[in-house]
């Protein structure tokens, strides 16, 4: 059964953050917003919410799935982070960005890419970094999408389409639908794999 809950997206009501992140550690799959678009996620630890997302999603294994970390100290026990990388990120996180990044070893291996990389989010969205606080761990972080391409912005549809599919949509308010831009720094010089919402002018240079 698929529960829609409404948290105050500037001032999310604690009680109802740590409903979320104890749902989370049960094995649930949810809906939430982030400063883009609507993300569908699990513990970064939940194998089986990983496959249940790749199945939603029809993703192929080999198809990157990024995750949320709740600060900078935190996505740098999860990435190995050159000082260079490190100081570009200070930058624009919290944002709409995702950072590709070499993984440590903490990281489990269904996430991992052949490079044995990870894309790595800290948006700018107090519901979705209050739940990764109080989870005490990432969540998983894919947008919510359709095999047809379509993104929807609107929780309620997207618990009618989604309806039995996932345990708990948390309604955020109408988003827009347009992802993070997705920069890489596994190398010295930044790399951009998608222009999305967050600027990236600053990259091209």
């Amino acid at each position: 059964m698929t529960r829609i809950i409404n948290v105050y997206r500037d001032n999310p009501q604690p009680r109802l953050i740590r409903q979320v992140a104890e749902e989370l550690d049960l094995g649930a799959v949810i809906i939430y917003p982030t400063d883009t678009v609507y993300g569908i996620g699990c513990d970064l630890y939940n194998k089986r919410g990983i496959e249940r997302i790749r199945q939603i999603k029809k993703l192929d294994k080999r198809k990157r799935m990024s995750f949320i970390c709740a600060d900078l100290k935190d996505l740098s026990r999860y990435a190995q982070v050159s000082n260079n990388a490190y100081r570009t990120m200070k930058r624009f996180l919290p944002g709409p960005y995702t950072f590709v990044l070499d993984a440590s070893p903490l990281v489990p291996k269904i996430m991992m890419t052949k490079q044995r990389t990870v894309g790595i989010r800290i948006p700018d969205c107090p519901i979705s970094l209050a739940i990764v606080a109080q989870l005490g761990r990432p969540i998983i972080t894919t947008s919510v999408s359709f095999p047809n391409g379509e993104r929807l912005g609107d929780p309620y549809e997207i618990a009618e389409e989604l309806r039995g599919r996932v345990e708990l949509v948390i309604d955020g308010g109408v988003l827009d639908t347009t992802p993070s831009s997705v920069i890489s720094m596994t190398d010295e010089a930044p790399e951009i794999i998608r222009e999305g919402k967050g600027d990236v002018s600053s990259f091209t240079a």
